[in-house]
């Protein structure tokens, strides 16, 4: 990564998600989600899953963490209390424009120091086939398949993250 990528990573921001804000996630999550080259149909059926409410930011049962670079939205991240010691990353994107530059990785390291925080000691990953080579190189590891909900039939990877507890 070029010096001035690797200082940009360095100011970033990760914050609460304001409830606000879900119109702007959910845009996020349907453009990121784009880049992978998924036609129009595809991408339609997906519309519903990629949709956050201002509920569900606000919900006890999840974490939605926004990144941002000088004031500017580049990715998010949703974390879902299951129970249990589990949790889900419920959402993870990061806006095309920043992709490649580290900020999926200092979502997935603030998600586990929320984890670790909240006694969850593993977080389960459903991802994107296109960001299986993302989540193992995070650490996660490969743990089979479960099927879309956007999309009856199609099989999504399934990762579990371990989360240290502090001591």
């Amino acid at each position: 990564m070029p010096p001035d990528e690797k200082d940009r990573v360095n100011e970033t921001a990760i914050r609460d998600a304001d409830p606000s804000e879900a119109g702007i996630l959910s845009t996020l999550a349907f453009r990121s989600k784009a880049t992978w080259g998924y036609d129009i149909d595809f991408m339609k059926r997906c519309r519903a899953e990629l949709t956050y409410s201002p509920d569900q930011i606000n919900s006890d049962q999840y974490r939605f963490f926004v990144c941002e670079i000088d004031g500017k939205l580049t990715g998010f991240y949703a974390l879902q209390l299951v129970g249990g010691g589990t949790g889900e990353l419920e959402a993870l994107f990061v806006d095309k424009n920043f992709m490649g530059q580290g900020i999926g990785t200092a979502l997935v390291e603030h998600a586990r120091t929320i984890a670790s925080e909240s006694g969850i000691s593993k977080v389960v990953i459903q991802g994107d086939p296109n960001a299986e080579d993302f989540y193992l190189s995070v650490g996660a590891v490969a743990a089979g398949y479960r099927e879309s909900g956007s999309i009856p039939g199609r099989y999504l990877p399934v990762f579990n993250l371990s989360i240290e507890q502090d001591s």
